[in-house]
């Protein structure tokens, strides 16, 4: 019993020497208090949550308009094309039109770019750590590909994280003031279709979105990065000077990711959408806004959207809105990487995406 205490003594002196040495490397810098490590996790978070609510504002009037146009009645046109598209809105709908919806998206937009960025970051750590352990080279460093696999795994997360967010606001962008109903915000919408649908339907069109995120979100991360170290090792043009790369070219690192991502994920955005209408009892009246040639919107699962989708509308139709989207989508990628770059250098977070 004596040995026992003896050893149980020894046991708590040693924790406290461990914890006091600790300390002191901390205060010495050479490693990070843990306060540090969660004050760099929020500044993080906060750089994200800004890079998300900017980039998307910026674009508000396009992402709108790519919705309306995603989820269109074949039967009744209304909008044709991106410039006849925002003055048909600016038209019946005034400047507040442009922007209808952008309250909820940015509610939505905020954290999920919160989690995708910070969810990247460990990601790549983790996955980092496992490719070293694995080739035995502690200096090795992360390929395009294991960017792409960090990418889709914090794009599933964050789209996961506020599904149901992105679902209602996907609702409320495609109300007119011709709607028979509308949703007053996106606590409203969210509880009307809790009430009237049931919880299972804030996740319609997941499997999609989930499927369409792995490489949207994946391809955009791994070319951003991948473009960076290519343009950082390689010099060409003269484009780096001292191992920095100017705003501008960043800029075109991130428009160029946002267009390859987008692409490969548009038709299944597309049918996303149109899984989010299906059980409102209004949307058809919605989505032509004068109530003629009107058509159900009913689909079993994602390969049925797909199904009466190509057979009733053609297969151009998995692209529609896709040039607004485009517009939209390579200054709204290049916006939000540039944003929590800037943000996380203003808050004194050392920038490591990729490492």
């Amino acid at each position: 019993m004596a040995s026992e205490d003896v050893k149980t003594g020894e046991s708590a002196v040693t924790k406290i020497v461990n914890l006091a040495e600790e300390a002191k490397l901390a205060r010495e810098g050479v490693v990070k208090a843990p306060s540090y490590a969660l004050a760099s996790i929020c500044k993080s978070l906060v750089a994200g949550g800004v890079a998300g609510g900017v980039s998307r504002t910026a674009v508000a009037p396009l992402e709108r308009l790519k919705i309306l146009l995603q989820v269109q009645n074949h039967q009744n046109i209304k909008y044709n094309g991106t410039i006849q598209g925002l003055k048909y809105i600016w038209k019946t709908e005034g400047f507040r039109g442009l922007f209808k919806g952008n309250g909820t998206n940015c509610a939505r937009i905020v954290p999920n770019s919160a989690v995708k960025f910070f969810s990247y970051e460990q990601a790549s750590k983790g996955i980092l750590y496992l490719y070293q352990q694995q080739t035995g080279n502690e200096d090795a460093q992360l390929t395009p590909v294991l960017r792409l696999g960090a990418g889709a795994c914090a794009g599933i997360i964050a789209m996961s994280a506020t599904y149901p967010m992105d679902m209602v606001r996907g609702r409320i962008t495609v109300q007119t003031e011709k709607s028979p109903y509308q949703y007053r915000g996106m606590f409203h919408a969210l509880s009307t279709v809790l009430r009237e649908e049931g919880p299972r339907a804030l996740y319609k069109g997941w499997l999609p979105s989930v499927i369409g995120v792995i490489p949207y979100v994946g391809l955009n991360f791994s070319v951003y990065e991948s473009l960076k170290d290519w343009l950082i090792k390689s010099k060409p043009f003269g484009l780096v000077e001292d191992s920095e790369l100017s705003v501008t070219t960043r800029l075109a690192c991130g428009a160029a990711a946002g267009t390859v991502g987008q692409t490969v994920a548009y038709p299944l955005d597309v049918i996303r959408r149109r899984m989010q209408m299906v059980g409102w009892n209004h949307a058809a009246s919605v989505v032509t806004g004068d109530g003629r040639g009107k058509a159900p919107l009913e689909y079993t699962g994602m390969v049925d959207a797909f199904r009466k989708t190509v057979r009733h509308e053609g297969f151009g139709a998995l692209y529609k809105g896709l040039v607004p989207n485009s517009v939209k989508v390579v200054p709204s990628i290049a916006i939000a990487f540039v944003t929590y770059e800037v943000v996380k250098d203003i808050l004194g977070v050392e920038i490591r995406i990729s490492d």
